[in-house]
């Protein structure tokens, strides 16, 4: 009697959904962080003057480059091993970022980095064991 191992169509869904709601979310994070002037930014992020201008701009310019990697080299299946490094690099903002509200103790904030983190590894996971996509 042969056994199916292969993960079934659920995980596939699922991690395409993880990955769209994760790359929705720091696209909309970053974009703002590329463009805004800075005094709209710094109106609207608490944390916002405590980091130079540049800073910013890196973070924004970071996360938006992230969302693309999440959902294009997976959706094209062109080298889409760099949907997992996205994710990966995602974690890590997440995880840098998470350590930088806890100095500054604004914990209210550490709960949205753990969400993205959880979620980033979660696709890193999925994508490395449970439902890899297979290039062309």
């Amino acid at each position: 009697m042969e056994t199916n191992t292969t993960p079934g169509k659920g995980w596939h869904i699922t991690l395409w959904i993880a990955q769209a709601l994760l790359a929705l979310g720091f696209f909309a994070s970053g974009w703002g962080k590329m463009i805004w002037p800075m005094e709209q930014i710094n109106a609207q992020v608490p944390w916002a003057s405590a980091v130079p201008e540049y800073l910013m701009r890196f973070i924004g310019v970071s996360e938006v480059l992230g969302a693309v990697g999440l959902i294009l080299p997976a959706l094209t299946r062109i080298r889409p091993g760099l949907t997992i490094l996205s994710a990966g690099g995602l974690a890590l903002i997440m995880a840098l970022a998470a350590g930088f509200h806890l100095f500054r103790t604004e914990y209210f904030m550490i709960l949205y980095n753990i969400v993205y983190f959880a979620f980033a590894i979660f696709i890193v996971w999925g994508r490395m064991v449970k439902r890899p996509i297979q290039p062309r």
